[in-house]
């Protein structure tokens, strides 16, 4: 199933009428929307990707894309949360997941009773995701986790976190593991939760393991591929990320238009400055599209996920701006405030968009010979605060 115009009305219904009347109070507040997320949970939309056989409803990414546009259009902060439980942390279990790992997670994800988050990058290690430091021991049955992670959306909330850390001597990236760690397990502990400049809804800071000990049956795919693990994810986290910025300049858009309606010359005047945001609008959603449909299909979809993610980030970030100056030239612009705030950090997590031109020049050229950084940012990257 693709994203039809009958789930798209359901996530607008329900974004529309309960989570963007709530929207200026979470961002205002720095509310964790837990009640919004529980209504989510009820009408599924917390296991979008995930089969029937696990408890989800088993659409595919173009359905996830229209909800996390939908969601974004009327919260930000909301939209984010959805996004990380739904993408970076579930389907890495789904992909690699051994089938005791998936039928112990995903029905509780699917049903929102568990939160999930992704957890690569550390202090030292933004967008290379290769020099990890982070330390994981084998020692009888179980594993040992030692190290900080940073930039972690949804800390302090999940219930499930996917933590990569070294394994093995072999250098960069061929020495990391994935594994899943629970919120519980002792020496699993919350650092410092940032104060950041947007999504204040969306909870990011640092995840300690101090000797954090979990099943070695824990281990997610395959010992020393981790890497491989977060560059899927991370692919796959940026068709999210792209749709999360649609919905910002969607939302930018349509107010300053509103706005403009009322204001009869002035309006006209602005609407002008508003037709590339909505002429790029529309280009943006068919990049979003195609990199979900390759991604549904089985096909690479690497380039076209970084192109969705630098074309729309940057757009949402001068929709906002364009929204909040020709509003501001009338001493009104306070509204759009928060879309600027929010669609900043866009820019930023998920492999900042310096990172996806090195993606995207890699591709084209088909070689090795760029960087490979390619972007550990884990979408929890935040701007600061």
């Amino acid at each position: 199933m693709s994203g039809g115009p009958s789930f798209r009305a359901l996530v607008r219904e329900f974004a529309q009428e309960v989570v963007r009347p709530r929207a200026a109070q979470v961002d205002r507040e720095r509310q964790f929307p837990r009640a919004i997320l529980e209504e989510a949970a009820r009408l599924g939309l917390m296991g979008i990707l995930v089969p029937p056989a696990y408890g989800g409803m088993g659409l595919d990414h173009a359905c996830f894309a229209a909800c996390i546009e939908e969601l974004a259009e009327a919260c930000a902060s909301t939209a984010v949360i959805v996004d990380v439980h739904g993408s970076v942390a579930t389907e890495p279990i789904l992909r690699f997941g051994s089938e005791e790992q998936r039928r112990v997670w995903l029905p509780r994800l699917a049903r929102g009773e568990v939160l999930g988050a992704f957890a690569l990058t550390e202090p030292g290690a933004g967008s290379d995701a290769a020099s990890l430091r982070a330390t994981a021991r084998r020692r009888g049955h179980e594993w040992v986790l030692t190290g900080t992670k940073v930039f972690i959306t949804n800390v302090g909330e999940a219930g499930l976190y996917v933590v990569f850390a070294r394994t093995g001597e072999a250098p960069g990236a061929r020495g990391l593991s994935a594994f899943l760690v629970p919120a519980d397990s002792p020496g699993l502990r919350v650092g410092q939760v940032f104060e950041k400049m947007g999504l204040h809804g969306s909870p990011t800071g640092e995840l300690v393991l101090d000797e954090v000990r979990v099943p070695a049956a824990n281990l997610l795919h395959v010992q020393g591929r981790g890497f491989e693990v977060a560059m899927r994810s991370l692919d796959s986290g940026r068709i999210g990320i792209s749709a999360q910025a649609l919905g910002i300049a969607r939302a930018a858009l349509g107010e300053a238009l509103e706005w403009a309606r009322a204001r009869g010359e002035a309006g006209r005047e602005a609407a002008l400055a508003l037709a590339d945001v909505a002429t790029k609008l529309e280009a943006g959603r068919g990049l979003v599209q195609r990199a979900a449909r390759r991604c549904s299909a089985g096909l690479p979809f690497t380039r076209e996920a970084s192109m969705a993610k630098l074309f729309c980030t940057d757009l949402a970030m001068e929709a906002a701006s364009v929204a909040l100056e020709v509003t501001a030239e009338a001493g009104e612009g306070q509204g759009f405030g928060r879309h600027f705030r929010d669609a900043k950090a866009l820019q930023i997590y998920e492999g900042t968009n310096q990172v996806q031109r090195v993606v995207i020049a890699r591709q084209l050229l088909g070689t090795s010979t760029l960087s490979r950084r390619a972007g550990s940012s884990d979408r929890r990257a935040r701007a600061p605060g």
